[in-house]
């Protein structure tokens, strides 16, 4: 039995009925750092535009420890953090986020370049590492052999839904990008990663942490622990 059935259906689902809370959070990380890039770039040029590219990555790994964070608060159908409850519950996992993070896409990428199936294979059973470390609260180190353990078994499973939420990602891209087209590329280009990352990552957020969750019930049920 594929544990991940119907993921897709419920990640919509759970997205509608807590779009307002969890759009929020995304919404509010990435409007302060959009200001901040822009504040550097504008003001110290080529030291600013490296400086504002630090601040975006910061961002995205708060924005994926925070919505994995809101996603097994809400899991229960309501929401008791509040925004600022979130992100500081969120807060202590986002330096081992950010390491586990960029070490997993050294190695992902690398894999992809040279051999595309390392790549997508190593994609795969890492996929699981960001709500590892947040639910978990293990070591970087950790969380990469827990996310194999995990999706051990599973990996046509999770790769085939990793697939759909990346062509998902790039048809909602697409339209965007139309709707934003007539504008000129400057404020094209602020507005189209402020609205895609808080309209998507969401989104992604919810499969990742479902998929956590039901890999996590599915082992247990195996080994009658839990």
């Amino acid at each position: 039995m594929n544990p991940l059935s119907g993921i897709l259906g419920e990640a919509w689902r759970m997205y509608r009925a807590h779009a307002l809370h969890l759009l929020t959070i995304a919404f509010a990380v990435y409007v302060v750092a959009t200001l901040i890039q822009a504040l550097l770039t504008s003001s110290l040029g080529v030291v600013g535009a490296l400086l504002a590219s630090i601040v975006g990555i910061i961002a995205a790994f708060l924005v994926q420890a925070a919505l994995v964070k809101a996603v097994e608060d809400v899991r229960d159908g309501r929401v008791d953090l509040s925004l600022g409850d979130t992100l500081k519950a969120a807060g202590p996992a986002v330096g081992r986020v950010a390491i586990a993070s960029i070490l997993a896409g050294i190695a992902i990428g690398v894999g992809l370049i040279l051999f595309i199936v390392p790549g997508l294979f190593l994609l795969t059973i890492w996929c699981l590492i960001v709500p590892v470390l947040v639910i978990e609260g293990v070591s970087i180190g950790t969380s990469f052999s827990r996310s194999r353990q995990l999706v051990r078994g599973f990996h046509w499973n999770v790769f085939a839904t990793i697939v759909t939420v990346f062509v998902l990602a790039i048809v909602a891209a697409i339209v965007l990008s139309l709707i934003l087209a007539p504008l000129p590329d400057a404020p094209r280009q602020i507005l189209s990663g402020l609205i895609s990352g808080t309209l998507f990552a969401p989104f992604s957020a919810l499969v990742v942490t479902l998929a956590y969750f039901r890999l996590v019930h599915s082992q247990e049920s195996v080994t009658g622990t839990g």
